[in-house]
């Protein structure tokens, strides 16, 4: 693409910087004022992290000898998307501590007045093995888009949307934080009083993993955080979902790929109310959170462009005054 596509990205870089500044203020602040605290190591490990790809990423980009576009945006977005999740992740505890009631009535409630029966889907896949075990698989799909955006990105030479997806992805992140924080659920299997095991066929790692966290973050008991141990706790909307709209859109420019992410995507969709635990409703919760925030993305993007046309243009029209090269008029 254009030298212009990487310089309208590199404004979005920095505006995205600037978000994840403030949400890591606001986690800084929630610490502060709870009892919340992190284990060491892993926070040291996941700053760390951070710290050397983003120190890589700018001095990729302001060295005169170097300033390689697909090395900047590799390493700058894996950076960003990496702080995102590690500073998301302990405010989705945090908001789980205020301890509102739980939703699981009302939304269980809302998907039978949609006609949308979760135990007959839950045991539809579970007698199907095959169907499970894919499933399972497409549930985990949440994880290698995280670094393979960057890198099919960058190599189309789609920067630009590279870093509309990162915004998307930051404010759909805190969107699902926000609202979880007044529709706390515990998910389908423990409403209902069923377990995981009671489907043998059906992998609830996640779902257990969210079912052993979540009712000690409600009742105060769990209060050191580990980062590299963290749950998902956000269940109404589904953050899966979510991902899955996101990933899909981000890969969308890019033809060659396309086919895997709709596939890939439309697996972990499918998978989300089962192997997540999660009601019909969380699932349209988070496509419709995963397209608000693309509008916004998108909203920002072209904001960012118009202005600075009227920069270009500002600076294109005092040029000639500056120069000296044109005669002042008699």
């Amino acid at each position: 693409m254009t030298e212009r596509e990487a310089a309208a990205a590199w404004r979005l870089f920095e505006v995205n910087w600037l978000l994840l500044a403030l949400m890591a203020a606001v986690l800084a602040v929630s610490f502060t004022v709870s009892n919340f605290s992190f284990e060491p190591a892993g926070a040291i490990v996941s700053y760390g992290f951070v710290a050397v790809y983003t120190a890589f990423a700018y001095y990729n980009a302001k060295a005169p000898h170097r300033r390689d576009p697909q090395v900047v945006y590799v390493l700058g977005c894996t950076g960003q998307i990496v702080f995102a999740t590690v500073i998301l992740a302990p405010l989705s505890y945090i908001a789980a501590a205020a301890n509102l009631p739980l939703q699981d009535a009302n939304l269980q409630a809302i998907d039978q007045a949609l006609g949308l029966n979760w135990l007959a889907y839950v045991e539809f896949v579970n007698a199907r093995p095959l169907l499970a075990e894919w499933l399972t698989l497409g549930y985990t799909m949440i994880q290698w888009p995280i670094f393979l955006i960057p890198v099919v990105l960058a190599a189309a030479g789609r920067y630009e949307r590279l870093q509309e997806f990162i915004l998307a992805f930051v404010l759909a992140l805190i969107a699902t934080v926000v609202v979880s924080i007044f529709v706390p659920a515990i998910g389908v299997f423990y409403h209902l009083g069923l377990s995981v095991t009671d489907f043998p066929n059906i992998n609830g790692g996640a779902y257990l993993a969210q079912l052993k966290d979540l009712p000690v973050v409600r009742d105060g008991s769990l209060r050191r955080l580990e980062l590299f141990g963290l749950a998902g706790l956000v269940a109404f909307p589904s953050f899966h979902a979510a991902s899955a709209a996101l990933y899909a859109w981000a890969f969308w420019p890019v033809r060659w790929f396309r086919p895997v992410a709709i596939v890939s995507n439309a697996v972990m969709l499918v998978a989300t109310p089962i192997d997540g635990g999660h009601y019909f409703i969380d699932l349209v919760a988070g496509i419709a959170v995963a397209a608000l925030a693309i509008v916004a993305a998108r909203l920002a993007s072209r904001r960012l462009a118009e202005r600075s046309a009227i920069e270009r243009a500002v600076q294109d029209e005092a040029a000639p005054l500056t120069s000296g090269t044109v005669s002042k008029p008699c």
